[in-house]
């Protein structure tokens, strides 16, 4: 009897996710070859591999990483068994479309079980997520550390952020920052910092990278409470104790209709409606009922995010360049964020369109996100981008920049004029709040 040849299987990914569900699930079942991966979303990470150094003794060459549009290729020429998908943020619609462009060429489609992926901790875990990219994740997760720090009483607070893992894989198994010092060491991208440097800004640690198993282990060490703070709409990589998600009404409909924030609707203990305070009530009434439906155990929080800017008079009356969160506008598929309702609510004469004005990789950003609105996505996935960035932003003829990133930009790039930041934070309205929810489950003794 012929014995039978381990599964060959293809994770489709975006250097995140995917090398989460290798390491948990495939890495030392002798059952399965992982032949590939494939990559999308994030610029620059295809051509890659996942190095021998994390890949483990089953794959002494370590795993390539390929375009997702070589799928089927690949699948013929590994007469591969099954393409598992492993990334977030994309319409239901889309992932069928997938689906059938691998059930075409002849594999075999997967969704893995979520569970199964989930690491125990010996530690509290609050994982946060949201069902798209820009609902107000890092804000909440924010608050939440301030409300275990400052009202719960815990002082060892330890974040875990959901993987960005674009520089060389091996050196980023296990990052853990304190200080902007950490951040400059480990060259992080605008990504990265975006979501290291609140927390850091806030005395607290926060730990990234590629192997999480490794990762929960040292954060165990520092850490009374963990929060999980997710990436996308993805779901928790750890087992989470009470798993809070965000919802927007901005993009009502949405809840229902993208993978897999659904699904991180329906395990929620918690859903936090952000930013009734800027949405219409059509859509805060459609996401509430909607997230009802779907989950009518849940705790629901209403939440406003407040803007600020350093000096508002500064903006009356003046031509401005609005610079937004790069991901909420990329994959995202938004249009403006916080930086288009703070210069309308400041009186800015106008939102200057950079487009004419983008050049190379930020041009090519707007091209293959043609939803973009008349603002600059702030993409710094490298050095090289980072230049682009700062070249588009210098290029465009305004009186003033509003930066409404969650980082000080001006740290990384030269801008050559004036600018202001954009800060937004949560703020509950009405019962409960998230402090009556996180003490009813974790008020210390």
């Amino acid at each position: 009897m012929t014995p039978l040849r381990p599964q060959r299987i293809v994770i489709a990914g975006a250097a995140g996710r995917d090398f989460h569900d290798f390491n948990t699930v495939f890495r030392d079942d002798d059952r399965f070859r992982v032949v590939a991966f494939t990559a999308t979303q994030i610029p620059n990470i295809e051509g890659r591999l996942y190095p021998p150094a994390l890949s483990g003794p089953l794959y002494p060459q370590g795993i390539p990483i390929h375009p997702e549009a070589e799928l089927e290729q690949l699948i013929a020429r590994h007469e591969v068994d099954d393409v598992v998908f492993s990334y977030s943020d994309v319409s239901h619609e889309t992932v069928m479309h997938l689906a059938s462009r691998v059930l075409a060429a002849g594999a075999g489609f997967r969704l893995l079980n979520p569970r199964r992926t989930m690491l125990a901790s010996s530690k509290p875990i609050i994982s946060v997520g949201a069902v798209r990219t820009g609902s107000g994740k890092s804000q909440t997760s924010r608050r939440i550390l301030d409300i275990l720090q400052n009202e719960l009483g815990y002082r060892r607070v330890v974040a875990v952020r959901h993987p960005m893992p674009y520089g060389n894989l091996a050196e980023q198994a296990v990052q853990r920052f304190a200080s902007h010092a950490d951040m400059d060491r480990h060259l992080c991208t605008i990504e990265e910092r975006e979501e290291y440097e609140p927390y850091v800004e806030r005395g607290a640690v926060i730990f990234a990278g590629v192997d999480y198993e490794a990762i929960l282990r040292q954060a165990e060490q520092e850490a009374d409470i963990i929060i999980w703070d997710g990436g996308n709409n993805d779901l928790p990589f750890y087992r989470p104790d009470y798993h809070i998600v965000v919802v927007d009404p901005h993009r009502p409909g949405h809840e229902m209709r993208y993978h897999p924030g659904e699904a991180n609707v329906r395990l929620a203990d918690a859903i936090v409606v952000n930013k009734i305070d800027t949405a219409d009530a059509a859509g805060v009434d459609t996401v509430v009922a909607n997230v009802r439906a779907m989950n009518p155990r849940a705790a629901i929080v209403r939440g406003a995010s407040p803007l600020s800017v350093d000096d508002p008079a500064a903006i009356q009356g003046k031509r401005v360049l609005v610079i937004e969160d790069g991901p909420t506008l990329t994959h995202g598929e938004m249009a403006y964020g916080a930086g288009v309702v703070a210069a309308r609510q400041y009186g800015a004469a106008e939102i200057v369109d950079p487009r004419p004005y983008a050049v190379r990789t930020i041009a090519a950003t707007y091209q293959k996100y043609p939803t973009t609105g008349p603002v600059l996505p702030a993409m710094g996935y490298g050095r090289e981008q980072m230049a682009d960035l700062e070249e588009t932003i210098n290029r465009t003829p305004v009186d003033l920049v509003l930066v409404a990133t969650p980082i000080d930009l001006a740290r990384l790039v030269d801008i050559d004029k004036p600018s202001q930041r954009v800060r937004y934070e949560l703020q509950e309205i009405g019962r409960p709040t998230l402090t009556d929810l996180l003490r009813a489950r974790f008020v210390r003794d």
